[in-house]
């Protein structure tokens, strides 16, 4: 199919999954999925892996003139709409990377979704590992536990952003959004917290990486490779992420389907490839190929991972543009950045971010190792602004949301920094205080100022 070119040309849209927790009137976790998808009764909510977790798929939006405004303004009634549903189920919603209130009690194998997938998943990832899962992550505090189920990955909630490119455009784009993965995570911070303690700033990545290894400490040392990984090297087709995706990983869920691909090619018709999408949905890839067919025509997306929910929709948009920025001009370098980076340096970017945020030194050519905020407002917002423009984005519009990024860089908070900050003003007892912090976000939230105007 990659040969013979059927697939659908790149458009310039920009789509949005974003995950969500419901807490009860408490701000502590609220297993009513169900219940509060039942009363939302939209389409475009669906479950997501733990009862105290919903998704939300954002209808794709052009980001030509005031796109980007009409998308804030489409996220913001949706999830409006879906709050004043799940009041009425005794739940409410919030944006975050990891729900500060969670206990440990609160993600075990009860806790799951009561979609089947979600079970099989999990019997398959404990079979292939034959052993407990092992949460071990070094952090300002320590975290050292046990699991029996893979439910704390439902502990880590985000935003993923899409983007469709054409086959011989995907390897650029995929490169592209690799080498940009670190500086988006020291800007969108906002998971500080997990089971009652301080850790890394986006603890979700190292939480995400743990809480879906199928391997046995034998295994991990043997090489195999994660499920949950950055990749290993640059690569030249996407050909080449489906056929590692062949070669490292057996199968999670056994389901096929009757569609025979090669007949349908065959036929002249667009095979929809069920299991190798189904495959692809089990490893979990920060940036991850996408093999989709709508109305009759294929398309590849790289669906973009990095990325914590929240603080706010503005700040979510915020962090949608400059990733959509940034991805209009670097695939299209006459000196690709990946041909000046390793694809180590790259990975070194994302794991130093995610344990810092903003304070990470972060590796860029031409500049060296200098502190995230500075590479950002030195290197990248100026690329974002070009390339927003680019896209034909309204001057105002992208004004408006990059400068949203230079305001958490001048003024270092993000949602991890306002949330640890917030915390040690309260004081007291540890579990109070995030209770108290998580009630007060909330209310912050809802209010879609940026987190960078936010007062402890």
């Amino acid at each position: 199919m990659l040969r013979e070119s059927r697939f659908e040309r790149d458009r310039p849209v920009a789509g949005l999954e974003i995950e969500l927790n419901i807490v009860d009137e408490h701000g502590r976790p609220a297993m009513r999925n169900a219940q509060v998808l039942a009363a939302i009764a939209a389409p475009d909510w669906a479950t997501e892996l733990g009862q105290f977790n919903v998704e939300i798929n954002v209808q794709p939006q052009e980001l030509g003139g005031d796109g980007a405004l009409r998308l804030e303004n489409d996220v913001r009634a949706r999830l409006n709409h879906a709050e004043d549903r799940a009041r009425s189920q005794g739940g409410h919603l919030v944006l975050i990377g990891v729900l500060p209130t969670l206990r440990e009690q609160d993600v075990v194998e009860g806790t799951l979704s009561a979609n089947p997938r979600y079970r099989l998943l999990n019997e398959q990832i404990f079979a292939a590992r034959g052993e407990d899962l092992h949460l071990s992550i070094e952090g300002v505090e320590r975290l050292d536990t046990h699991a029996d189920s893979i439910t704390p990955e439902a502990a880590c909630t985000s935003v993923q952003l899409h983007l469709q490119v054409g086959p011989e455009e995907f390897a650029a784009h995929w490169n592209a959004a690799q080498a940009i993965a670190g500086p988006q995570v020291a800007l969108a911070a906002n998971s500080p917290y997990l089971f009652g303690r301080e850790l890394h700033r986006e603890t979700r990545i190292a939480l995400f990486e743990q809480a879906t290894d199928t391997r046995p400490d034998e295994l991990k040392a043997q090489g195999v490779r994660p499920r949950v990984w950055f990749g290993e090297r640059w690569i030249t087709t996407v050909f080449d992420l489906f056929e590692e995706n062949v070669r490292y990983y057996p199968a999670l869920l056994p389901l096929c389907e009757d569609e025979d691909p090669r007949e349908e090619l065959e036929r002249g018709r667009v095979p929809h490839l069920h299991e190798l999408t189904l495959h692809n949905g089990t490893i979990y890839r920060w940036n991850r190929p996408v093999y989709a067919v709508t109305d009759g025509s294929p398309h590849l997306r790289v669906e973009n991972r990095v990325l914590p929910a929240g603080p706010s929709v503005v700040d979510i948009l915020a962090n949608a543009a400059f990733y959509y920025g940034l991805m209009a001009v670097l695939p299209h370098a006459e000196r690709p950045i990946w041909s000046q980076m390793s694809f180590s340096a790259a990975e070194d970017n994302l794991n130093a971010a995610a344990r810092h945020g903003l304070d990470a030194r972060l590796y860029w050519p031409g500049v060296g190792e200098v502190p995230a905020a500075e590479l950002v407002l030195r290197r990248l917002l100026p690329m974002a602004h070009e390339g927003l423009a680019r896209w034909g984005a309204d001057t105002a519009v992208a004004d408006r949301l990059l400068g949203v990024v230079e305001g958490r860089c001048l003024t270092g908070r993000t949602g991890a920094t306002w949330q640890v900050d917030k915390v040690r003003a309260l004081g007291g007892d540890r579990q109070e205080a995030l209770r108290a912090m998580t009630l007060e976000y909330i209310e912050r939230m809802h209010g879609n100022e940026p987190v960078h105007t936010w007062e402890v």
